[in-house]
């Protein structure tokens, strides 16, 4: 029998793809199933960049590329960067990866051992805590709330960190709640991270064009004083409509930028080269696509609270930005994922249950408004009709 070295028994993995096989398994079975539970924009890639991606083939870019990506793509993630964010970040401290994961994947590896603390959003992208574990390092969830529309207190996330933290992460627009941290937080908490100058931060932006109610992303490469322990985790995926494409970006610090670019020559070499090109043109095209859908998205917004709140049991903030809703089911009497697992088998939507996503992530379920408005609407009938079957005594 085979025993791996690594303690594979820690390293966790993403529920939602496991929701994702059984709704499909349902569907091939015949059932009609609504899936809102995989967290990916339901429109196509915008056509200028595909064209982007298909000139670059015929033009006979089939080759390896530098490892931290070919320097024009680079060059157009510094130039929005500063655009959006004013941030002044020479391409050289950016890396192209393949997504946004091997970007968590490096920086949980580098400062995650046994002995060290690593913060993490909770709830939370589920993967945060897996690589925490998987290193033998203390997963400290910093809890989300509710009453703080699923923004991380300043103060709080502070109050948690030890002489033993080696890694602080945040994520806003956040997955799953689509919570918002203030400029204000965001201030406070670069404030208080001076008394701890050793701590590194990495930073998910993955969501960062996706707000609403005219709120502007508060990016932490706006700050410069944290220049020399930030790591940046941002791409395609999410904007353009590009998860299948596997392109992202990150910022590194110039002391460890070296160690990231060996992880990626030691792992995955570089980038497929034709999503590069694909990314340029995603970057310096037009933008009409990426403001159609979000456009989409609030209208999917408004409409999905509006029935929510409606159901039996069920309430439901207004998340401020990705594509997710968070409903509060605690009033309905049942446990999360016992929840979400019956509208999937008995009403035939699929949606994942809060605690996929943490400890604090009981008494919610995730809903992903990236699909058409009639499916969306169609599904919360659906759960309405199954909740009030089976309201609490």
């Amino acid at each position: 029998m085979l025993h791996p070295i690594a303690n594979f028994a820690n390293l966790g993995d993403e529920n939602a793809f496991a929701v994702l096989a059984r709704a499909n398994q349902l569907a091939a079975q015949g059932r009609d199933i609504i899936n809102l539970g995989i967290g990916q924009p339901d429109f196509k890639t915008p056509n200028h960049i595909v064209r982007a991606a298909v000139k670059a083939l015929e033009a006979g870019e089939h080759g390896y590329t530098p490892a931290n990506g070919i320097p024009a793509l680079r060059e157009a993630v510094a130039d929005d960067l500063k655009l959006r964010h004013g941030a002044d970040i020479a391409p050289d401290r950016i890396m192209i990866m393949p997504g946004g994961k091997v970007t968590m994947y490096m920086a949980i590896t580098m400062f995650g051992q046994p002995g060290a603390d690593i913060l993490y959003p909770d709830p939370g992208f589920p993967i945060y805590r897996s690589m925490i574990e998987f290193t033998g390092a203390r997963p400290v969830p910093v809890p989300l709330r509710e009453e703080n529309g699923f923004a991380f207190s300043a103060d709080e996330l502070l109050s948690l960190i030890t002489p033993q933290t080696r890694l602080i992460i945040v994520n806003s627009p956040s997955n799953p709640t689509g919570g918002v941290t203030p400029k204000a937080e965001i201030d406070k908490l670069v404030k208080g991270l001076a008394q701890w100058p050793d701590v590194a931060i990495m930073s998910d932006e993955i969501y960062s064009r996706m707000t609403f109610d005219d709120l502007t992303h508060q990016s932490l490469t706006s700050y410069p004083q944290l220049a020399d322990r930030l790591i940046l985790l941002s791409g395609w995926s999410k904007t353009y409509a590009m998860t299948g494409w596997r392109l992202g970006f990150s910022v590194w610090p110039e002391q460890i930028l070296d160690d990231a670019r060996k992880l990626a020559v030691n792992s995955y070499s570089c980038v497929n080269s034709a999503a590069q090109f694909a990314g340029i043109a995603a970057l310096t095209g037009p933008q009409g696509a990426v403001d159609y859908m979000m456009d989409e998205f609030d209208i999917r917004r408004k409409a999905v609270v509006e029935a929510l709140n409606d159901l039996p049991n069920v309430s439901c903030i207004t998340p401020k930005g990705a594509f997710y809703a968070f409903p509060n089911i605690k009033a309905t009497g049942f446990k999360a994922k016992d929840l979400s697992s019956r509208l999937l088998e008995e009403a035939g939507v699929a949606t994942i249950g809060g605690p996929d996503f943490g400890v604090h992530g009981e008494g919610y379920i995730r809903l992903s408004y990236a699909n058409s408005l009639n499916n969306i609407l169609n599904a919360i009938d659906r759960m309405g009709d199954f909740l009030e079957a089976n309201a609490p005594k």
